[in-house]
């Protein structure tokens, strides 16, 4: 019996729900060229080519999703392919199939909306608490529906191909040795594509966002769940350890402090006889809070007046990126001073309670230090790290009756409520507090209390979102200026990244801006310029207190050293990333690297302003971004950032 002659009986529904697949991927990537890829600069002329790429990256995860029917269909005896029992169970599991595959490309469309990226990271990282995410996606999309349609469609699918797949079935006989033969056939590449046929194989584009187009959603999400322990020397651009700390000793040397011994980066920072002294310090980490919607940062919306007018009574930092995408990073960020390492963030990693962070700074100084969250804390392991490292923790379950909530935690009004109530209690008991207070509300499902001018309660999206943030954040100020406290504390502002990841580039740096206020008794109000990194914000604070202290902090105080090469440091999905003077040094899977010019247009559409050109390889900022991030690394996996 030939192989054309097996596959079209035997196979018949293995080859059948294989095109169903193909054309639904097919009609998502479309959909997404449409609503995405135009505005990110994917003309209708290479729309073919992203089809037909994206084609041959399906047909490569088919061989993997269909191993099971596969199977099945290899073993079944003949007599039993024609049995009553056999009809409904088949029936039912190819149903089951076309249905997955339609809500899944439903799925698809959504997250690539949010993130404009096929399943990633983000996706791993939220299998770890259902109960958010799940709760999220009812609370913000219309689940039933979706579900409801998607299940038409299969069965639509279904009724047209079913009828094919029975009269293969109730063929002829098959013998087990044709059918051994197709399965492996089958094996054999399946083997090869595990062998020679990495995710990202057909990522040709110059442009990120055709590259995901012609990713497949299952793959990606799987090769992220595959790297998301990573060991960062097996998967990564590596050097000598030396001469790696060697070379990142010598970036750091310009930003104050010596160096307590010869061969690590700990550095001891003496007294500064024009600081501030000994303010509390109450840092407001804001949900995605990015710049693009302030009207201090350039936009005309008028989302943010509250945010607006207290930059000018403070400093302003003009030029501020986040370390990454998600809160995390920037907790990371802001608690360590470290760099965004590969894999997972240190706040989720095991092993997180051998970092040094600002918590224990503060509290080596005689400071009280908190970390406030509105929402649950054990949500990416916030409070199990925070705890470990110096802070005290209260989170959504010290929160009695608030006033509204959602899947992610109170509004922001009760968290900051309930912030200054704890304030009072440490001003109460005569010790410098210092405090990193995370909000939540500005997130999907977009909800929230009723009676906010031009805060719907719900159904806004992310401007609502915005203004919510902005009005709590006046609302804050104003409560916290009626304490006695408030003259003997500085307040900071920031993003603990930016709304949503925009942009066609490798590194996506207009998505990554976000705002950095800073507000103190006797500090001039003004407006710095200098390029500020996420982990610049500790050092920064220190720095303007003029309090001693000993760190092996990564990020530099950019008052008193500011530095026209700052180094800022990105991570995105599997790629980390080092800019200087307007040059990014890129590392990725598989020990990759590659340099490239970057420059902003701000008359383009938002997702191309980011512009890239490529330029010949700099081996010193390879080296340099290989210093970074292989040593960050590894001071954390040998407990040595301390």
């Amino acid at each position: 019996m030939s192989t054309r002659q097996v596959l079209l009986s035997r196979f018949r529904p293995l080859l059948l729900i294989a095109v169903a697949y193909l054309l639904l991927s097919g009609a998502l990537r479309a959909a997404l060229w449409y609503r995405f890829g135009i505005e990110a600069g994917i003309s209708a002329a290479q729309l073919p080519l992203v089809l037909v790429l994206g084609t041959v990256d399906d047909a490569v995860e088919l061989l993997y999703l269909l191993v099971p029917f596969a199977l099945y269909l290899a073993v079944l005896p003949q007599a039993w392919c024609a049995a009553r029992w056999q009809r409904p169970l088949l029936g039912v599991a190819t149903y089951l199939a076309l249905f997955g595959a339609t809500f899944l490309n439903v799925m698809e469309y959504f997250f690539f909306e949010e993130f404009d990226a096929r399943f990633n990271r983000v996706a791993v990282d939220y299998l770890v608490s259902p109960r958010e995410v799940l709760g999220n996606i009812s609370e913000s999309y219309p689940v039933l529906p979706i579900a409801a349609a998607a299940a038409v469609v299969g069965l639509g699918l279904w009724l047209a191909l079913w009828p094919s797949m029975r009269r293969g079935l109730e063929g002829g006989e098959v013998p087990l040795r044709a059918r051994a033969r197709v399965l492996a056939a089958h094996f054999g590449a399946l083997v090869l594509a595990i062998a020679v046929w990495p995710t990202d194989a057909l990522a040709l584009f110059q442009n990120r966002v055709a590259n995901e187009l012609v990713a497949n959603g299952p793959s990606s999400f799987f090769n992220a769940l595959r790297t998301n322990g990573l060991d960062y020397s097996a998967y990564y651009r590596t050097g000598d350890r030396v001469a790696l700390t060697r070379l990142l000793r010598a970036d750091l040397a310009g930003s104050g402090g010596t160096f307590v011994n010869e061969d690590g980066l700990t550095r001891r920072f003496p007294a500064r006889g024009d600081g501030l002294g000994r303010l509390n310090v109450v840092v407001l980490a804001e949900e995605s809070f990015g710049a693009e919607f302030v009207g201090a940062y350039g936009d005309p919306r008028g989302l943010t007046p509250e945010f607006d007018e207290l930059a000018k009574q403070g400093v302003l930092f003009r030029h501020v990126y986040a370390s990454g995408t998600r809160t995390v990073r920037g907790l990371e960020a802001i608690s360590a001073s470290l760099p965004p390492i590969p894999g997972d963030s240190v706040v989720r990693r095991p092993g997180n309670a051998s970092v040094v962070t600002w918590g224990e700074v503060m509290q080596s100084l005689g400071y009280h230090s908190s970390f406030l969250y509105g929402g649950y804390g054990y949500f990416d392991n916030m409070n199990e790290y925070f705890a470990a490292n110096g802070f005290d923790v209260s989170d959504r379950q010290d929160i009695a009756d608030p006033s509204f909530a959602n899947i992610w935690g109170v509004a922001d009004e009760d968290l900051f409520h309930h912030a200054i109530e704890y304030f009072d209690r440490r001003a109460q008991e005569g010790q410098p507090f210092f405090s990193i207070v995370m909000s939540t509300s500005n997130h999907k499902p977009y909800t929230f209390p009723a009676g906010i001018p031009g805060v719907p309660e719900r159904g806004g999206g992310r401007e609502a979102g915005v203004r919510y943030a902005d009005f709590a954040v006046g609302q804050f100020f104003r409560e916290a200026r009626k304490r006695d406290w408030y003259d003997r504390t500085l307040f900071v502002v920031i993003a603990d990244h930016g709304a949503r990841v925009y942009g066609s580039a490798e590194i996506p740096m207009y998505s990554y801006e976000i705002p950095f206020l800073i507000l103190a008794p006797g500090l001039a109000p003004r407006q710095v310029n200098a390029l500020t990194a996420q982990v610049d914000l500790a050092p920064t604070v220190l720095g303007l207190l003029g309090l001693p202290y000993e760190a092996p902090f990564f990020g530099r105080d950019v008052l008193h050293y500011p530095d026209p090469s700052r180094v800022l440091m990105f991570n995105h999905n599997q790629k980390v990333a080092i800019c200087r003077d307007g040059e990014l040094a890129i590392l990725g899977l598989r020990r990759s690297e590659s340099t490239v010019r970057h420059r902003y247009d701000p008359a383009r559409p938002r997702r191309l302003r980011d512009v890239y050109e490529p330029v010949p390889r700099d081996g010193a900022l390879v080296d340099l971004a290989t210093a970074y991030y292989q040593v960050g690394t590894d001071m954390f996996d040998h407990g040595s950032y301390r």
